[in-house]
């Protein structure tokens, strides 16, 4: 019994572990809405991409181009709130790794303590909260861009696309 204990704890704690690269993964990538750009000629498309901390463009002759956001003031409502989010969801996943590993049945911290089973369980918690910030932060930022892709009275001359890195997430 305490063996399938120790594998399911091995099994949460690698799964949050992954979850922690994922979000570290989206929040660094500029991912995050996609719109395309066709002229007449087709050999200067040129694709658009923005993230939370940088905008890029693509062009079909193999240029790319970054630029990091200047002012957090200039960035849509969706997209600081995510920004904040995903840092949260970040931290909250780096202190529920330390918590976890202190708390599992697999290590020698706390050994003798009746502590080491609540620090697993606050671990685990700790890596549901991150999961939830993470959600929310993507379902927002997806349905401000779906309403604004609807929205036939928008001010912005560029429609966005939700991006690859929200479509992977809701793959899952």
């Amino acid at each position: 019994m305490a063996a399938v204990s120790m594998a399911t704890q091995f099994l949460g704690y690698f799964l949050g572990l992954l979850g922690l690269v994922g979000t570290l993964v989206a929040t660094a990538l500029p991912h995050w809405r996609h719109t395309a750009y066709f002229t007449s000629n087709l050999i200067t498309a040129t694709s658009y991409m923005k993230g939370l901390w940088m905008e890029c463009v693509s062009h079909t002759t193999g240029i790319y181009q970054c630029e990091v956001h200047r002012s957090m003031l200039s960035l849509p409502q969706d997209l600081q709130v995510a920004r904040a989010l995903m840092v949260l969801s970040t931290t909250i996943s780096t202190i529920a790794t330390v918590i976890s590993a202190t708390g599992m049945k697999c290590t020698r911290c706390l050994h003798a303590s009746r502590a080491k089973g609540a620090l697993a369980v606050l671990g685990g918690l700790c890596f549901v909260s991150a999961g939830l910030f993470c959600l929310i932060a993507v379902a927002w930022t997806t349905n401000d861009i779906i309403t604004d892709a609807y929205d036939p009275f928008s001010a912005s001359g560029m429609k966005y696309e939700v991006g690859l890195f929200l479509l992977c997430t809701y793959a899952k």
